[in-house]
């Protein structure tokens, strides 16, 4: 039976939040101040009809949403949009007790998104390759998508060619395999991974289709098959070659972005740690400023640092030396960090909550903390405040567009 809803505010997910019966019900594509019409599911609406829609809803720009899980909130106008990614911030701080000022978002930009994830299936009636539709393993093959690099959108028929070569036909129910493709200053650079076994015959036509699509590289399951031209990227023109799989922030954008109120906060430091270093996407343009020690796990990501250094000869860079080590196992101790005056931290979307109490033990004077989730920065900056640090600026960018996830930097001194 269909219940009438009104939707009283947007949820953390992109949910409209609706109150039925004493419970809270989440409602994919409503807005707040919205009337709907819908089937429950326990706390899940299905079916939904938008009986009086909001004065802030828009027409989507692509014919995916609302299938595509890719993006949960493309039909809000852009004010009311921003102001609750800031505000998906701002509340994540305030649950940790941490009342301080949120700038406004560091708005995004439709189809500049450099580097995709996709969800690919081979069935017995083709190759499906998109994103997956939410809470399912369903791939909408999305034809258009209005937020990657067109680069990406018309690399799709390399790409399915590839897919349809490496996999075998599988059956309804498989787990799809995951197609990461990045645009690179060279070519594109894909890697394919998943649970599958790579047959010879496919090896061989994987190769041709690479080398015909001028791939930059190809990598299937860590194992590089064609590599024409090494993948490069620059931060703020110093030129990295990536490793398979390297990790890159998602939009150019977003990227200089960060490293503006990064290495701003940064300057006047004579040595800076930068911690989950990556490939140095901070650590090379900080090393303008001071010298500066990257702490990553990754090898491969430490050789391209270390080698993109020892290539920008010409680029007048202070020192930059690097360690291997396992952050989440063996963080970098209060004592080690007493001897640097900055110090950066990117950590994956579980945070850094024992590198944080490490931080909040030393002496470092100047801290930029970045986080793709808001609740585990909250509760890392709720470590280093109670350590003595106090927050100077929390800045949000969108570097996901039209998604729940937001980008943000927060600044730091002691």
């Amino acid at each position: 039976m269909a219940e009438k809803l009104t939707i009283m505010a947007m949820g953390a997910q992109g949910d409209g939040l609706a109150s039925h019966d004493g419970q809270t019900v989440y409602v994919p594509g409503a807005l707040p101040g919205e009337t709907v019409r819908a089937t429950l599911d326990d706390a899940r609406a299905h079916d939904v009809e938008i009986v009086t829609p909001s004065a802030e809803r828009v027409s989507p720009s692509c014919p995916h949403f609302g299938d595509c899980g890719g993006c949960s909130v493309q039909h809000w106008a852009d004010p009311p949009y921003r102001a609750w990614k800031r505000q998906l911030v701002a509340d994540a701080l305030s649950r940790q007790g941490i009342e301080t000022k949120v700038a406004s978002l560091v708005p995004g930009t439709p189809r500049i998104r450099r580097r995709a994830t996709f969800s690919v299936l081979r069935r017995p009636e083709g190759v499906r390759l998109g994103f997956q539709r939410e809470g399912s393993h369903m791939i909408v093959d999305t034809t258009d998508c209005h937020v990657v690099d067109p680069v990406l959108n018309r690399a799709r028929g390399a790409l399915k060619a590839l897919a349809k070569a490496v996999l075998p036909v599988m059956k309804a129910a498989a787990k799809p395999v995951s197609m990461t493709v990045t645009v690179t200053q060279t070519g594109l650079d894909v890697a394919v991974a998943g649970d599958f076994t790579l047959s010879e015959p496919g090896r061989q036509a994987a190769i041709g289709i690479a080398l015909k699509a001028n791939f930059a590289r190809l990598t299937v399951r860590d194992e590089a098959l064609a590599e024409t031209r090494k993948p490069a990227v620059s931060f703020d023109g110093i030129a990295v070659g990536l490793p398979p799989g390297g990790f890159i922030q998602a939009t150019a954008r977003a990227e200089s972005a960060m490293r503006d109120l990064v290495t701003g906060h940064m300057q006047g430091a004579r040595s800076v740690a930068d911690l989950f270093a990556g490939c140095g996407t901070f650590a090379l343009p900080l090393a303008r400023l001071a010298r500066v020690h990257a702490v990553e796990g990754d090898r491969a990501s430490l050789a391209a640092l270390d080698a993109a250094w020892r290539a920008a000869s010409g680029q007048k860079l202070r020192r930059v030396t690097t360690e291997r080590r396992d952050l989440f196992v063996r963080p970098v101790t209060a004592k080690e960090l007493d001897s640097f005056d900055g110090l950066v931290f990117d950590p994956p979307r579980a945070g850094a909550e024992a590198q944080a109490h490490q931080i909040a033990g030393s002496g470092v004077k100047r801290v930029a903390a970045i986080s793709c989730n808001p609740a585990t920065l909250a509760r890392d900056l709720a470590i280093l405040t109670g350590g003595g640090y106090r927050i100077v600026t929390v800045t949000p960018i969108d570097q996901f567009l039209w998604s729940p996830h937001v980008e943000t930097v927060a600044l730091l001194v002691r």
